[in-house]
């Protein structure tokens, strides 16, 4: 990414804050504000910065956004309201209200699907052709997408403001989640042929550094960034140079980015010290005893074990269920961790995804019962949509057959 990218996707939120806070009409203004975007992306590089980049995309946005108001098509129902506007610019905004777009993008009348493309559209700075190239969709899709997401938000008369109080927890929850989606789908692509989207972790991990520096004190903020951090750090030696999968227990760690691991530990650990313990700083810290062992051999499977006890205490996730599978498998035995995967048999959510199979042939194998193992990585192998996880389960069967 450039200078002149990471900058602009530093300026979008605030400057679609200040039109948002100064005229109203979200989703007109998100409009005005990629325009503007794309307008600095094609003249910064070539006639350089102005001394005001903020200001100056500010003016551009403002203008567009009045074009979008007299226009022919909106007259009717904007007429009043774009006289009222006339040569009236906002000032560049003294106060950070990227938090509070964060809120109206994770908007609890959205679906995560709308939440999470709002989100990277107008807080992340993303074009819609990069978003839909990220989730492996036709433009013209997510286009719809966002178009809909921005009018459910008119519609439920959403204006620019923090959420009341007693909605202000399940509201900073939902960002927090939308945040970790967008990691996850870059960590581990759902789909395709790239066992990952650097683009969307590096995103994502940016969003949480400007939350957490909204919200220093918050520890879930800080368990969170810390996740992605540690986990992020493995990225290098999760791939061959093919882009073949490369499983945690077989990557060469000196390619880990220890600066990466050594921030995120020190993260976690503050906040478990200082903060009321939540589920993305216990998260974090299984994250860590990954990221602190030296070799696969070294690590101390019996500690993620008991942090996977107090995880299972704070969410009801079919997910933290199978890692915790795969944890008492390491630590105690394949017969122990297939145990502990039993009830997720009959658990609607997770019984037709192909990670549960997977672990079930891992723990299999494990226990020395290669027909059955070489089975059940078939059956995940077909259940996968995403080829760099679908080549090295299949390879894993073909092992064992």
């Amino acid at each position: 990414m450039t200078d002149v990218e990471l900058l602009l996707r530093e300026q979008a939120p605030q400057v679609l804050s200040a039109l948002v806070r100064h005229y109203g009409h979200f989703d007109l203004a998100e409009d005005a504000v990629q325009e503007a975007l794309l307008a600095a992306a094609q003249q910064w590089p070539e006639e350089g910065l102005p001394d005001n980049p903020r200001g100056w995309l500010i003016r551009v946005g403002s203008r567009r956004l009045m074009d979008l108001l007299r226009s022919e098509s909106a007259r009717r129902r904007r007429e009043e309201d774009a006289g009222q506007f006339v040569a009236d610019v906002p000032e560049v905004p003294a106060q950070d209200d990227t938090l509070t777009l964060l809120f109206l993008c994770c908007h609890p009348a959205l679906s995560a699907a709308s939440q999470i493309a709002l989100t990277l559209r107008a807080v992340g700075g993303l074009t819609t052709g990069q978003i839909a190239a990220a989730f492996l969709v036709p433009e013209s899709t997510m286009a719809q997408r966002i178009s809909r997401a921005k009018r459910s938000i008119k519609q439920a008369g959403s204006t620019f403001e923090m959420p009341p109080a007693a909605e202000l927890d399940a509201r900073m929850s939902a960002v927090l989640h939308v945040l970790y989606l967008i990691f996850n789908e870059g960590y581990t692509a759902s789909s395709g042929t790239a066992l990952h989207h650097a683009e969307l972790t590096t995103e994502a991990i940016r969003l949480v550094r400007g939350v957490r520096r909204l919200l220093p004190d918050d520890g879930e903020v800080a368990g969170l960034l810390a996740l992605m951090l540690l986990t992020d750090a493995r990225r290098a030696a999760r791939t061959t140079a093919d882009g073949a999968l490369v499983p945690l227990a077989d990557q060469n760690r000196s390619l880990w980015d220890q600066d990466a691991v050594v921030e995120g530990e020190a993260l976690v650990s503050d906040a478990l010290a200082h903060t009321r313990l939540g589920p993305y700083q216990v998260q974090a810290a299984i994250a860590a005893v990954h990221g602190t062992a030296k070799k696969a051999e070294d690590t101390d499977w019996r500690q993620i074990v008991a942090l996977y006890d107090v995880l299972e205490q704070l969410v009801d996730n079919p997910m933290v269920k199978l890692n915790h599978a795969v944890a008492v498998g390491m630590a105690v035995g394949p017969a122990a961790g297939l145990a502990v995967l039993e009830p997720l048999e009959s658990d609607g959510r997770i019984t037709e995804h192909h990670r549960l199979e997977a672990v079930r042939a891992h723990l299999l194998e494990m226990a020395g019962d290669p027909v059955a193992a070489r089975q059940s990585y078939l059956l995940a192998a077909r259940r996968t949509t995403s080829a760099p996880e679908r080549d090295y389960l299949q390879a894993k069967a073909d092992r064992l057959g």
